[in-house]
């Protein structure tokens, strides 16, 4: 059996192949998204840019969100070390601080919606975010 996980395990990184599940992946849609995160991998840990910049989270903190005065469905996320990154053509991914909390949800057509937010406690709506980014699958 060790020897069959060792041959796989070779193969894959001769393959190229990740050795590991990264998150799902999200291509960049609007013209935010595109000028500034490019498309982007994330999962209940973290979110990673098109350029490798990343942040992870810290926790779930929680699972519904108000979006213009409509409650939703979503994931909060708080970062466990809020910083801007900067991310594709110099931007930074809010440009007004760091980033201490990141939402989700599902948008109209299939889209995602991930919006960030400055601050020490966790958002309640997206009234508080800083920048906001679509995507698709």
């Amino acid at each position: 059996m060790k020897q069959i996980l060792a041959t796989v395990f070779a193969l894959l990184v001769a393959s190229g192949a990740p050795a590991f599940a990264e998150g799902d992946t999200y291509t960049a849609y609007s013209n935010t998204a595109v000028s500034i995160t490019g498309d982007i991998s994330m999962d209940d840990f973290g979110i990673t840019f098109a350029n490798g910049e990343s942040l992870s989270f810290s926790a779930l903190v929680g699972d519904h969100f108000i979006v213009d005065g409509r409650r939703v469905n979503a994931s909060v996320y708080s970062v466990e070390n809020p910083s801007d990154p900067e991310l594709e053509n110099g931007n930074r991914l809010c440009g007004s601080g760091d980033v201490s909390y990141l939402a989700n949800w599902a948008g109209s057509d299939g889209l995602t919606i991930v919006a960030v937010f400055t601050g020490d406690e966790p958002p309640e709506s997206s009234d508080d975010m800083c920048a906001s980014y679509t995507y698709g699958d």
